[in-house]
């Protein structure tokens, strides 16, 4: 019996980390990829139609000359944007809110952006669905489908 128990024990933590690492394996499967909440967000937002180019200037607003610090007061950005909303009632009341709704939940956003997060095409993306989902809570009526950024400098001071 004697000569057993080093046997035994050395079968017993074998079989024991055994199933603790198939354990940690199917947590590390199952749990969701970093910055998937990001692509989430832009799948339950909707694509917007195939529109022609008159259907789509009925339907798209702009807000031009956004000028502003980022969270790192030596950088500067200036953006535009474009807006494109699900119908032509919803242009007409976001026209209205714009300058004092929406444009300040814009410069909010930037002011907590740091300027490595608007770098590269990606950047741009995270920024453009963080600003979607904020604005979309601010409409009253209607639901903006997408957000264009059409003119971006960023610049240290």
């Amino acid at each position: 019996m004697k000569k057993m128990a080093p046997w035994l024990i050395t079968m017993l933590l074998a079989i024991t980390l055994i199933v603790m690492a198939a354990f940690l394996l199917v947590n590390q499967v199952t749990k969701p990829a970093p910055g998937n909440e990001v692509n989430q967000a832009v799948l339950n937002v909707g694509q917007p139609a195939n529109l022609s180019a008159d259907e789509l200037v009925k339907v798209t607003s702009a807000i031009d000359g956004i000028k502003t610090n980022l969270s790192d007061p030596n950088y500067v950005v200036v953006m535009n944007f474009a807006f494109q909303l699900d119908r032509e009632t919803s242009k007409e009341s976001f026209d209205k809110i714009k300058e004092f709704k929406i444009k300040p939940i814009i410069l909010k956003t930037l002011a907590d952006t740091k300027p490595e997060d608007l770098i590269g095409a990606k950047g741009k993306d995270n920024l453009s669905t963080k600003l979607l989902n904020l604005i979309n809570t601010s409409l009253p009526e209607g639901k903006l489908i997408q957000i264009d950024i059409t003119e971006f400098i960023m610049t240290t001071i």
